[in-house]
């Protein structure tokens, strides 16, 4: 799958894995010593998280049900933990570095794409 920026019309990773499972929730991106530039995560179902235990630090975008940001945390070190987002439905675990690169802000639309 891609994630993309639809208000930007940019694709932001080529290579996003979705989280499912209880399992594939609960271990997320810790089996992972780093992040390619097109590699990331979809974790639905989702409002915080934690960096517990990982080893590289991430940018969290949460958006809401419709997909649309609501809330984005660059550069999330090791050991960190999210506010719950009461009005994030999901969030997309991305390389560090990828919401400036990209310049993905509060209230662009993204979507989801083969």
């Amino acid at each position: 799958m891609q994630l993309i920026d639809k208000t930007k019309n940019k694709v932001i990773v080529s290579h996003l894995k979705k989280a499912s499972s209880f399992s594939e929730r609960l271990v997320g991106l810790l089996s992972k010593t780093s992040l390619k530039d097109n590699e990331g995560l979809w974790i639905p179902h989702c409002n915080s998280i934690h960096t517990f235990f990982m080893k590289f630090p991430i940018d969290a975008v949460f958006v809401n049900k419709q997909l649309i940001v609501q809330t984005l945390h660059p550069h999330l070190q090791p050991w960190r933990i999210t506010w719950p987002n009461l009005k994030a439905h999901s969030v997309f675990e991305l390389p560090s570095g990828s919401i400036q690169k990209y310049q993905i802000e509060r209230g662009d639309q993204l979507d989801v794409g083969p």
